[in-house]
């Protein structure tokens, strides 16, 4: 093959491939988790039974418009309809059960697309002995729109192939029905050509027979179409929800829903500034611990440990922003709107504070901890590279927080807010001034108290 060639056969797969995409919608090539795959089928079972209910009442409305419809052959002639009317409301109700009792395999339910549509024909067939009509009278009963309801009935299967189906059944039955008449009498096939004829007698007319085969095929494939595009879409909203429901394990539930809902995808450096709160913790001599047990006795203790502090901040309105160690980083009013930010931020350290004095975690470890708090402007928001972002706070005030955690080494205490924080709180909680201390990075002094209880 020569060069030219070799590179032409790529070109028109790819065009080929966008076509089918631009038809049928982007392919989802993940496999869906079992979980998934077995709420779906749920859904199409119920869809089934509920394509039961409509076929059930379409029989009923059958049989109420022939009770009430004027009979015009002899009273000791032959009725069809009540025994088609009856065959095909024995069948709906058979298979109404079975779709309750189980699910139905996708054989017997093409079997059971093809019986109804097979007994609509010969419910439309029965017409002219019914009436006492020559079998072309058949083709004009408006009961063939019935045909379009049974096709669009298997998109609620919410399965592309149930609706090629029925399509593929109605119109080969159409066809038969056509192809009796035409050849029921050999010596008068009763066509015509002219459309008056056609409408006022008994004749049928080829164009008229093509035109409705042609609607059920457009029908079909529209639907079929339509219904492949949104399994498509179905199948990848599934894998994505799952993939969220999964992650926001990873990250916490405010920051995966300020990310969903945000009205664009959030990009390296999107933040907004908010006056907002930071609780930093740190468990005191745990270097010191961890040396002293096993690998998974420390992975137990720290679960333990975070499950217990994650209770307390989520009761109070905080987000876990990071886990860094055996730190974290709590923020308050940052993805949750929160007014009364450093209260709730000081009444989570207190609550550390009494829970490390009085529970123990993992195999009786006791575990003390150092929080240190600021309130101030910060900003909220993406920071990494364009694939791999984390959602935080960043910012000077951020940092003031951090060296207050830190300074609890220093003054033996467990619990040390800023100036700014303490403004906020200091009719709420009991403080005590601790010193003025300048912050790295800083020039001025900051304010440091300690909360006492």
């Amino acid at each position: 093959m020569s060069t030219e060639e070799s590179s032409v056969a790529p070109n028109n797969l790819t065009a080929f491939q966008e076509l089918k995409d631009f038809v049928f919608g982007p392919a989802s090539n993940v496999h869906l988790p079992d979980r998934v795959q077995a709420t779906v089928t749920t859904q199409q079972n119920q869809g089934e039974i509920l394509v039961g209910w409509i076929q059930l009442t379409l029989v009923l409305i059958f049989g109420t418009l022939y009770i009430l419809a004027p009979k015009t052959s002899a009273p000791e002639a032959f009725h069809s309809v009540p025994w088609a009317l009856g065959l095909y409301f024995v069948f709906t109700v058979t298979r109404l059960v079975a779709a309750y009792r189980t699910a139905l395999p996708p054989w017997l339910l093409m079997i059971s697309i093809v019986m109804d549509m097979g007994l609509l024909m010969v419910l439309i067939w029965s017409f002219h002995i019914q009436y006492d009509q020559p079998a072309s009278f058949y083709l004009k009963a408006p009961t063939m729109l019935y045909v379009f309801i049974f096709i669009a009935l298997r998109a609620l299967r919410f399965d592309s192939r149930y609706v090629l189906m029925a399509g593929t059944a109605a119109m080969v039955g159409w066809l038969a029905l056509v192809f009796y008449v035409i050849y029921s009498d050999p010596q008068d096939p009763m066509i015509t050509r002219n459309y008056v004829e056609y409408l006022t007698s008994n004749s049928i007319l080829i164009g008229a027979e093509v035109d409705k085969l042609l609607s059920i095929a457009l029908v079909t494939l529209v639907l079929a179409v339509a219904i492949y595009r949104g399994e498509r879409m179905m199948r990848r909203a599934a894998v994505t929800q799952t993939a969220a429901k999964d992650l926001s394990r990873f990250v916490p539930q405010a920051i995966a829903d300020h990310i969903t809902h945000a009205e664009h995808t959030i990009q390296a450096g999107d933040g907004e500034s908010k006056v907002a709160t930071v609780l930093f913790t740190d468990i005191e001599g745990f270097s010191t611990l961890s040396e002293k047990m096993t690998p998974p006795e420390l992975v137990a203790t720290l679960n333990d440990y975070f499950g217990a502090i994650h209770d307390i901040v989520y009761r109070h309105g905080g987000v876990i922003s990071q886990y860094q160690g055996d730190a974290m980083l709590i923020t308050f009013n940052t993805v949750r709107s929160d007014e009364n930010h450093a209260e709730n931020a000081v009444k989570v350290a207190i609550d550390i504070r009494a829970l490390t004095r009085q529970q123990s975690f993992g195999n009786g470890t006791m575990l003390k901890t150092r929080c240190g708090i600021n309130t101030g402007e910060m900003t909220v928001g993406a920071v990494g590279a364009a694939e791999q972002l984390i959602f935080t706070v960043h910012g000077d005030e951020v940092n003031v927080a951090a060296r207050l955690e830190q300074l609890n080494k220093e003054y033996g205490s467990y619990i040390l807010i800023s100036g700014s924080t303490w403004s906020r709180v200091k009719e709420l909680f009991p403080c005590k001034h601790v010193s003025e201390v300048v912050v790295r990075g800083r020039t001025s002094p900051t304010e440091v108290y300690t909360v006492e209880g």
